[in-house]
């Protein structure tokens, strides 16, 4: 049985940890059967796509749509680096999920806009809406029309890529889930995270621009008080999907 790639892009090691131990619980994954990699560690190796059973791409602090000039180093390499495998994915039709950030991955490697100017959303939660075209899809069959989920966005994609299919919109941000060709998916929300997974973000993240740090008492507060259990159940139908 092949193992799941998962790619983490947190340069902080405790928001990192808390990520993957998420990314195992939520997506039923024993850690026997996944790959982990910390792309801050390490530049991303030579990558045989056929040796995996599909890939995950964790969410960061860091946003493609920043000028190159003000990026970070080491952000700036990371992204780098994932950006440098979704040819080969996009071209094999490899199964992928990028989570949050894996939306702006995604939606830039279709050459769809990225930016801050229209659809970035504050932490907390939000309702989201499947589409006609979600409800068919394997991941999203038969799972309720609206659900609440997690987001925290800076950046978000403002246009359906050519050749993509909307799964999941949102009030404040309309792409929320998309999906090329049968296998490549992204979410904008974080199909791993629970309120207690919020909670330990927001202390990590409180400095990054998010939010004012004077909220994140309040934030904190709300996010414990949501309710998430369908976007676990999303990735977990991914895992058992290409996984089996």
């Amino acid at each position: 049985m092949k193992p799941f790639l998962i790619l983490q892009l947190r340069p902080e090691t405790e928001a990192a940890d808390e990520e993957f131990g998420a990314f195992l619980d939520r997506g039923g994954l024993e850690a026997d059967r996944v790959e982990r990699v910390r792309l801050d560690v390490a530049p991303l190796r030579a990558v045989a796509l056929e040796d995996y059973a599909g890939i995950i791409v964790g969410g960061g602090p860091g946003c493609v749509s920043d000028d190159p000039a003000d990026k970070d180093p080491l952000e700036a390499r990371i992204e780098a680096d994932i950006m440098g495998l979704m040819p080969e994915v996009l071209a094999r039709d490899v199964p992928f999920l990028g989570c949050c950030y894996g939306m702006g991955i995604l939606g830039q490697s279709l050459g769809a806009p990225v930016g801050k100017g229209r659809y970035g959303e504050p932490i907390g939660g939000v309702d989201c809406a499947v589409t006609e075209e979600g409800a068919r899809d394997p991941l999203l069959d038969g799972l309720p029309e609206i659900f609440r989920a997690l987001v925290g966005h800076k950046e978000a994609v403002e246009a359906l890529p050519e050749g993509a299919v909307h799964l999941v919109a949102s009030a404040p941000c309309p792409f929320q889930m998309i999906r090329t060709g049968r296998n490549v998916y992204a979410t904008q929300f974080h199909p791993e995270a629970r309120g207690e997974n919020f909670a330990q973000r927001i202390e990590i993240y409180k400095d990054r621009g998010y939010f004012a740090p004077e909220d994140a008492e309040a934030l904190t507060e709300a996010v414990m008080t949501e309710t998430i259990s369908v976007p676990e159940r999303i990735l977990r139908r991914f895992v058992q999907r290409y996984g089996a």
